[in-house]
């Protein structure tokens, strides 16, 4: 992860919701920072990454009640350090900075650790937990219906492939996943035992749109 610090136009910061794990700003705390600033108290640069869909543009990481504080006061410019996530979830990446002073609600805690699993369903419990201050068995269950849907919807896809007699590694590979999460699906399908023409069991017409 790389970090550029500079000052940029307050017009080109944006607070975007996709990635803020807060249900809100506090007033509270954008008052106390800009008394603060008012005061010519030192504050740390908020951080900022470019945006995705916009090039002129930056979304903060870490920094809301600042940047607010910042408006509050009327600037016109703000020292940022521009952050290059390099693979990095951004919203798990906010969460984590969040914590810092306050820890999430439950409610902030849940609908981030559904957020970011939609987002990625490959991330784990214990990676989603670490960044947004909770316990790997709080995120199994606050994401269950949701791993639930992922897994049988893979399961769907990797019982028609094989039904159709594709190879285990050509399955993997069209389905991005490595050969021991196939084999443990695989092992599954006994149990799940849907024939491609179950019609009447109304799986016929959902197994049917799974891409291959």
């Amino acid at each position: 992860m790389a970090k550029k610090t500079c000052t940029v136009p307050i017009t080109q910061i944006i607070l975007d919701e996709d990635i803020y794990p807060r249900e809100g700003v506090s007033p509270k705390r954008v008052s106390m920072f800009a008394e603060n600033m008012r005061d010519g108290f030192e504050i740390d640069p908020i951080e900022v990454q470019i945006h995705p869909e916009y090039d002129d543009k930056y979304r903060i990481l870490d920094g809301a009640h600042r940047w607010q504080a910042y408006k509050e006061i009327g600037a016109t410019e703000i020292p940022v350090h521009i952050i290059t996530m390099d693979g990095l979830d951004p919203l798990l990446y906010a969460a984590k900075k969040a914590i810092g002073p306050l820890q999430l609600t439950e409610d902030e805690a849940r609908t981030t650790a559904r957020r970011a699993y939609e987002n990625n369903p490959r991330l784990t419990s214990f990676e989603i937990g670490q960044a947004i201050g909770r316990s790997r068995q709080a995120v199994d269950s606050y994401i269950a219906d949701l791993r639930a849907s992922t897994e049988l919807e893979m399961d769907l896809k990797i019982c028609r492939m094989h039904r159709l007699g594709l190879p285990q590694e050509r399955i993997a590979n069209r389905l991005c996943v490595p050969q021991r999460t196939l084999s443990d699906h695989l092992a599954k399908m006994p149990s799940l035992a849907i024939p491609l023409n179950a019609d009447k069991l109304g799986v016929k017409s959902s197994v049917s749109k799974l891409e291959l």
